[in-house]
């Protein structure tokens, strides 16, 4: 698998990452270990977790299987922390809680340090240097290797990775951005996007398949037994992508595929692993044959006309002042 480096870094990671999001709830330890294992013998290396993913079962896991399956010099871990189970408070960027949210992943890890430290998310009750203060004692102490974000919207970022560039030395760039990005999700492409390009934040997309919508599997209004789409659980997770526009953009990609001779999955996957800023799409795979279906993207290339037919029947409404002025 090609590596990319992360933003204005030189830490290189593979072009596609491994996501946990179901590990410790619907995915056990041996389906786990599959994963892992596929994941890492075509090559990739960056696992991507978080602190309340599971419960931290999550990590847990993936510390257990870096101890007998994966060597852990073979991989780059992200997790993040900052979200809480709080009703009244979904986010906490404090500094007390920072700390300890890392020093308890860490344990779960069973690890010195992780390669990736992403913050969850914004938190507006606390003051954004504060927060960001606890990215560089993070990487200062040796407990991350390099610090990011995870959910902020475009002025947040920018105004975050702005302040990390105001004190070279003092403090740590921020390496990358983690966020929904997808044909059926290109609300980034407004401010986000900009934002990192312009800092140097590699940009890392969550749901790349659009919650799985954009396989195809949903088509005709179907949903298979097996889909997170029947989950209790799940199925108001993916029901936003499930409407009328969606299945326009799903007929798109199901027909780029056919005269591709691949499958909806490679076609929507390529595209966003494409994407200028774009460094590694993170997969949510529930198996292991689901996952070696998406890493058998890595040898496809969209032709130009496929990727500007896919942009125009995808393209979201950007209006003032998003856009360029001299087109208004």
């Amino acid at each position: 698998m090609e590596h990319r480096h992360l933003g204005r870094t030189g830490l290189r990671v593979s072009r596609l990452g491994l996501g946990t999001l179901t590990w410790g709830r619907s995915t056990d330890e041996h389906a786990a270990a599959d994963l892992l294992k596929t994941f890492w013998e075509a090559g990739g290396t960056l696992v991507d977790t978080a602190d309340v993913y599971g419960d931290g079962e999550a990590e847990y896991l993936l510390g257990r299987l870096m101890e007998g399956l994966v060597p852990r010099r073979d991989l780059v871990i992200s997790t993040k922390a900052g979200s809480v189970p709080d009703p009244e408070r979904r986010f906490d960027g404090s500094r007390g809680h920072l700390l300890s949210a890392l020093d308890a992943s860490l344990a779960r890890l069973g690890t010195d340090h992780v390669d990736v430290w992403h913050l969850h998310a914004y938190d507006p009750h606390t003051p954004l240097e504060e927060t960001l203060s606890v990215l560089d004692l993070a990487v200062s102490t040796g407990r991350a290797r390099y610090a990011g974000v995870s959910n902020y919207c475009g002025w947040q970022l920018a105004k975050a990775g702005t302040w990390q560039l105001a004190a070279p030395g003092a403090r740590n760039p921020l390496a990358s951005t983690q966020m929904e990005y997808s044909l059926l999700q290109r609300g980034i492409e407004r401010e986000v996007l900009p934002a990192a390009l312009d800092l140097g934040i590699g940009v890392l997309p969550s749901s790349p398949l659009g919650r799985g919508v954009l396989t195809g599997k949903y088509r005709k209004d179907a949903t298979p037994a097996d889909s997170r789409g029947a989950s209790d659980q799940l199925a108001p997770f993916v029901a936003p992508y499930l409407d009328q526009t969606a299945g326009h953009i799903v007929d798109a990609v199901a027909t780029a595929a056919d005269g591709l001779a691949v499958t909806p999955l490679q076609v929507a996957l390529a595209w966003v692993r494409d994407r200028p800023g774009v460094v590694a799409p993170i997969l949510g795979a529930r198996t292991a044959r689901q996952l070696t279906a998406a890493l058998s993207v890595e040898t496809l290339s969209l032709p130009d006309e496929i990727c500007r037919a896919l942009d125009d029947v995808s393209a979201p409404v950007h209006r003032y002042p998003d856009h360029d002025w001299s087109t208004l």
